[in-house]
């Protein structure tokens, strides 16, 4: 029986990508001496936020994700961030590999909001590695399956994640919208001679904002927005 062991040395950012990816690279060790043809490898990739502290600034972000901070001694749990896999070439005892983590800036994915949320220092990980494992000896091929205990943690700087971010949507960020409202929205922008999205969503901000706001009279005793 194989005894496998995985580490993540890095993640970083894949500057050619079509799409946003991270790439982890994968240390994998056998400690048996067994020839290793090749291996069918997946990984789930956890997030575990109670592993780190919250700024007040993250705590508002993460309110749609966790509610208040009062909850989060039951709220706040691992969740699953990506499920993704490669393929490891042959090696006796130690190899590297690089597994590709295609990443989304989707608001409507949980790990995509809290990724935003986070200001600074890192993001707790955990990498669960499955798969197919085959072997090759003196009778031939022969196939394991990856130990179900096969895990390995990793720190993500939250500035890797942002540089990510930065690459594809720079200052930049995405939501998608049910087409009726996004037709609303079209109507409300060009019937006000707006010239962009951001301008048409600031100004439904503002007067949002002036309806909210604290009234209060002035001398001549006419209401006056704060």
């Amino acid at each position: 029986m194989l005894d496998l062991g995985f580490s993540v040395l890095e993640i970083t950012p894949e500057p050619y990508a079509a799409v946003p990816q991270l790439t982890a690279r994968l240390r994998l060790t056998e400690s048996t001496g067994a020839i290793v043809h090749a291996i069918a490898l997946r990984s789930q990739v956890r997030i575990h936020p109670q592993r780190r502290a919250y700024s007040a600034e993250e705590e508002a972000g993460l309110l749609d994700l966790f509610g208040a901070r009062a909850r989060w001694t039951s709220t706040l749990k691992s969740f699953l961030w990506l499920q993704c896999s490669t393929t490891v070439s042959g090696f006796t005892g130690q190899t590297e590999v690089d597994l590709p983590l295609v990443c989304t800036y989707d608001f409507d994915v949980a790990a995509a909001k809290y990724l935003h949320a986070v200001r600074d220092s890192t993001v707790p990980l955990e990498l669960l590695f499955s798969g197919s494992v085959f072997t090759r000896g003196e009778k031939g091929f022969g196939v394991e399956q990856v130990p179900w205990n096969c895990e390995a943690a990793y720190a993500l700087p939250v500035s890797v994640w942002r540089e990510l971010m930065d690459r594809y949507f720079p200052h930049a960020g995405w939501i998608r919208l049910d087409r009726d409202v996004l037709g609303d929205l079209a109507h409300y922008k060009a019937s006000l001679g707006l010239t962009s999205w951001e301008a048409a969503i600031a100004t439904l901000l503002a007067c949002a904002e002036a309806q909210d706001s604290p009234s209060r009279q002035d001398a001549s005793g006419r209401e006056v927005r704060s």
